[in-house]
């Protein structure tokens, strides 16, 4: 199993001065997290795509790119590039010269996006949040199979053979597709052959269960080779010297962004009881020592009949920045070693 990490590259308010963060500072501490994860072996970093007055991260390809030139192993994906509000061609161009950069490490996650300011700021009208995603991915598979094709759309005008360029370095640059809770999506993904990345921020694992068999069922269907499935899980996590350094370090940055949040999509505002419910046994919350983690994962693992990727989202404690440094390192050097050890033995 691979293990990572996803940023949002938001900033946060500390509240202690009321101040937000520096927008310079914050960069340069996400490029730092990106090259610690390389250093102590995690396997994946992934990058958010938001549009918002409080994130950095309107460009991913441009961020994992600054850092392809400080890392040497770790992967570089979008986590996820809002393929719907996007251009494929361009898109495509961005994670191609990604890939060169950093030779051969880039990879795609593409969703319609559960934050959708995307949509008004590029023209694009939310009645066509279905078609222009599934027009969208056809045309971002079509340019990955082939740099000059014939293709007419609704959305975006016509290809008649123009090149498509650069090529990626990989012979086949991997685009995973990002999924919440939608049938249709896992579905989706499972008929065109596509690697699954399934974002779970609330509620249990195992509800996911007859959503994952859904997707394999569906791959079967499509008469894709059974060996070449891969589910990936993206979840909220932290991990520190033990449970409650670890609640109490990830607690505040959460609530706040669920605060804000919840403002936005009429969620009530979370509470400390629901965020103990989450970091307990049942809950989604990866959060606590290593021997924790691990175990959680290992949990994921059995729950889904396997899991290939596991990402953890932990850019909510950004304000904790030693103790931020902390969680990935004991992230890469504790707990993504005894979950490849587990996940091999029992595969």
């Amino acid at each position: 199993m691979e293990v990572g990490i996803d940023s949002f590259a938001m900033l946060l308010t500390d509240p202690s001065t009321g101040q937000l963060q520096s927008a310079i500072d914050r960069m340069e501490s996400v490029i730092a997290e990106i090259e610690l994860a390389d250093q102590v072996g995690l396997d994946v970093f992934g990058m958010g795509e938001h549009h918002r007055a409080n994130a950095l991260d309107s460009a991913p390809a441009i961020i994992l790119s600054a850092a392809a030139a400080r890392t040497k192993s770790i992967r570089l994906t979008s986590a996820v590039a809002v393929l719907s509000a996007a251009d494929p061609v361009r898109v495509f161009q961005e994670f191609s010269t990604l890939d060169l950069i950093s030779r051969g490490r880039a990879e795609i996650v593409v969703g319609r996006g559960s934050s959708v300011d995307a949509y008004p700021l590029f023209g694009f009208d939310l009645r066509d949040y279905d078609a222009l995603f599934v027009e969208k991915l056809e045309l971002l598979l079509k340019i990955r199979e082939q740099p000059n094709i014939k293709w007419q759309g609704r959305f975006r005008p016509s290809l008649n053979g123009e090149g498509v360029f650069p090529r990626p370095h990989q012979p086949t640059l991997p685009i995973w597709l990002g999924v919440g809770g939608t049938p249709e999506s896992f579905v989706r993904a499972g008929t065109l052959g596509l690697p699954l990345m399934v974002a779970i921020i609330g509620g249990s694992f195992d509800r996911f269960r007859p959503l994952v068999d859904l997707y394999r069922r569906a791959w079967l269907a499509a008469g894709h080779p059974p060996e070449n499935q891969r589910v990936g899980v993206h979840a909220l996590g932290f991990v520190a010297e033990n449970d409650n350094a670890a609640k109490e370090a990830f607690f505040p940055g959460w609530f706040q962004m669920f605060t804000e949040a919840g403002k936005e999509r009429g969620w009530p505002p979370p509470t400390r009881a629901q965020f103990d419910h989450m970091c307990g046994p049942h809950g989604a919350f990866v959060v606590g020592d290593p021997q924790t983690v691990a175990a959680k994962i290992l949990h994921v693992n059995r729950t889904f009949g396997g899991v290939s990727r596991f990402t953890f989202q932990m850019s909510t404690a950004a304000l904790e920045t030693e103790a931020m440094r902390r969680s990935i390192e004991l992230l890469g050097t504790e707990v993504a070693p005894l979950v490849r050890k587990q996940s091999l033995l029992t595969s």
